[in-house]
């Protein structure tokens, strides 16, 4: 096992990764930018390092003042949470270079499945379902059309480097396709350095859901990839996640069979290792192939080449640390359950609660003057703020993952409302009032929902 790790990020993912860290005896450093200076994860590292102000581009996606702090304080490996750098293949060759361990996949397989079009030509070999739509980018507004055309509308422009969601958007008719195209693209353009986009089908009611992988080195050489079940992901807000659950209600023993099959001739496509996510589209109106057809089709979204946000739903029904398994294979071990894949139980539910506005969803942060965790059976908080913090405007809205599992799925939603009810914040704005809706909504609770469940409580 390393013996040291420098946990590249911030905030409640940070605190996440150094609380296995210490766990397993591995010594724990932190880094942070002049605005997270009093946030929990600095106090409970056994060593923080500065990295710069609080721009992003200054300080955690500053891939020399990283590498320097790791440096200085001697340590032997680089863990980078999610965002940020974690899917940066040159921060991961960096890292590598530099002598250190990288706790994720290669930069092969980050830089894969980091082009999508270039992920859905891969993926389409392997034998995972894709969706109907170009196979190269898009050359201009009037390819796109024409590739619309011949595909069927409505269809969905996205930005080829994109990713969570963000430089994608769906079209109707041409008219819109070529607005959208020229935002995407623009867009594309200014967030990722790349304005290449593709154009794909569109499907208006979907769930969303993903299959956690993890890819290892046996002792004999050889490569294994093993699915740790599904997580519903349905739950979005502008694209974005915040709520997630375990098993999905929508998902058959058939149907799960099938995703998972697909998610590990994903990973073992690209030679996967450590921790990563395949994320599919469901639609249950699709008539599906072979024996399964009641159950729908399903196509590849994207990888997400690190650990999720989402992660401690399954870690609750797998009874597993998934850190703890990243920091094992990274460190050239099998992980803890051997080749034998633990069988699932109960149901786990993940809120995000953000410092936000309830009904709009507009950032809102401030100085936290109350913050009260809620507790109890099956209830878990991973929080990156605490009694007298402060949330600022510069990084991600998310304050805390409200955590909560139950032997079935009603017990699961009667704990998270209990769990939501008891969570005290005052000082920024904040979600929870959005949750106390939803898990009353008949929608919800009876598991018939889709990715425009948020849009409709609007």
């Amino acid at each position: 096992m390393i013996e040291s790790v420098l946990v590249a990020n911030r905030g409640e993912i940070a605190r996440r990764v150094i609380r296995t860290a210490r766990r397993l005896g591995i010594r724990a450093v932190a880094v942070y930018s002049e605005a997270d200076a009093g946030l929990p994860y600095v106090a409970e590292a056994d060593q923080a390092v500065p990295v710069g102000p609080a721009n992003p581009a200054q300080s955690y996606r500053n891939t020399e003042a990283i590498l320097a702090a790791a440096k200085a304080t001697g340590a032997a490996a680089i863990h980078p949470g999610y965002g940020f750098l974690s899917e940066n293949a040159a921060f991961a060759r960096a890292v590598t270079g530099a002598g250190l361990v990288w706790v994720g996949p290669g930069p092969a397989a980050i830089e894969a499945m980091g082009d999508k079009i270039n992920a859905r030509n891969l993926m389409a070999a392997a034998g995972v379902p894709v969706a109907p739509g170009a196979t190269d980018p898009v050359a201009d507004a009037d390819a796109a059309v024409a590739e619309a055309v011949r595909i069927g509308y409505p269809v969905m422009v996205k930005a080829a480097a994109g990713g969570g969601g963000m430089g994608m958007a769906p079209a109707f008719d041409e008219a819109a396709l070529r607005a959208e195209y020229g935002r995407v693209t623009g867009f594309a353009a200014r967030m990722f350095g790349d304005a290449a986009v593709l154009v794909e089908r569109y499907y208006p009611r979907v769930r969303h859901i993903e299959v956690q992988i993890l890819g290892w080195t046996a002792p004999d050489g050889t490569h294994r990839v093993v699915a740790l079940g599904e997580r519903e992901c349905s739950v979005q807000r502008r694209n974005q996640k915040v709520l997630e659950e375990t098993p999905s209600p929508a998902v058959s023993p058939e149907l799960r069979q099938r995703l998972c099959a697909a998610a590990v001739r994903a990973g073992q496509a690209v030679g996967y290792r450590n921790a990563g996510t395949v994320e599919f589209l469901f639609d249950p109106t699709v008539p599906a192939t072979g024996p399964s057809a009641r159950d729908g089709d399903f196509f590849f979204l994207e990888m997400n080449t690190r650990l999720q946000v989402e992660h401690p739903i399954t870690e609750c029904v797998y009874r597993l640390d998934l850190v703890e398994e990243q920091f094992r294979v990274a460190s050239g071990l099998v992980p803890t359950f051997g080749e034998q894949v633990p069988a699932a139980t109960g149901h786990a539910i993940e809120l995000r609660v953000n410092a936000e506005d309830p009904k709009r969803f507009l950032p809102g942060p401030g100085a936290i003057t109350t913050w009260v965790e809620p507790s109890g059976e099956g209830v878990r908080v991973d929080a990156g703020y605490g009694p007298g913090t402060t949330v600022t405007p510069h990084y991600d809205s998310l304050m805390a993952k409200l955590i909560v599992s139950a032997p079935d799925r009603d017990t699961a939603l009667a704990r998270a409302r209990a769990a939501v009810a008891g969570f005290g914040i005052a000082g920024p704005k904040c979600n929870l009032p959005f949750f106390a809706e939803l898990l009353d909504r008949p929608e919800f609770t009876g598991g018939d929902y889709d990715t425009g469940i948020v849009a409709r409580m609007r």
